[in-house]
């Protein structure tokens, strides 16, 4: 169990006193992935969804998914985040939309957390707001792409597939 930081000496959750870490930049980037049939797409493209613009909707909920991470995640410690950059964008081949979320800090603990629940929440919106049309929607591909600072260093993912 000593690998993990998140557990006490008898095995219980705890969360990790980041306290005598020193204050650096942090930085993470996470993406995901929502595929859609044609007719999904095709609505999503031209804005005719009945709940409205569907990208603008996902970027906004992605961003406030980033700033309540603490409150859905146990362990994660309130950050106070420097930015949030949300980027959706549609692609063709794939009939799917492509979620990219940048987070940064200046903390003594990581912003993968919020990177991540960033694009998961952006991605539930997607299948929210276009349910009524589909139901067999898939959301995929949830990574890390890569986070700076920290005594872990720097992680870059190598996409083997794009």
């Amino acid at each position: 169990m000593k690998d993990f930081t998140h557990f006490n000496e008898q095995g219980r959750a705890k969360m990790v006193d980041v306290g005598e870490k020193p204050v650096t930049l942090r930085t993470a980037v996470a993406a995901a992935r929502v595929l859609v049939n044609e007719e999904t797409f095709a609505l999503i493209r031209s804005g005719g969804m009945k709940k409205g613009d569907v990208l603008t909707v996902a970027q906004v909920a992605g961003i406030m998914g980033a700033k309540r991470t603490p409150e859905l995640i146990p362990m994660c410690h309130p950050v106070m985040i420097d930015g949030i950059d949300l980027e959706l964008h549609l692609d063709e081949e794939r009939h799917s939309v492509e979620i990219t979320a940048s987070v940064s800090c200046g903390g003594r603990t990581g912003v993968e957390m919020e990177a991540l629940t960033a694009v998961s929440t952006a991605a539930l919106t997607v299948y929210d707001m276009c349910k009524a049309v589909q139901k067999d929607m898939i959301i995929t591909d949830i990574r890390l792409l890569n986070k700076t600072g920290g005594v872990h260093g720097d992680y870059i993912r190598e996409e083997t597939h794009g």
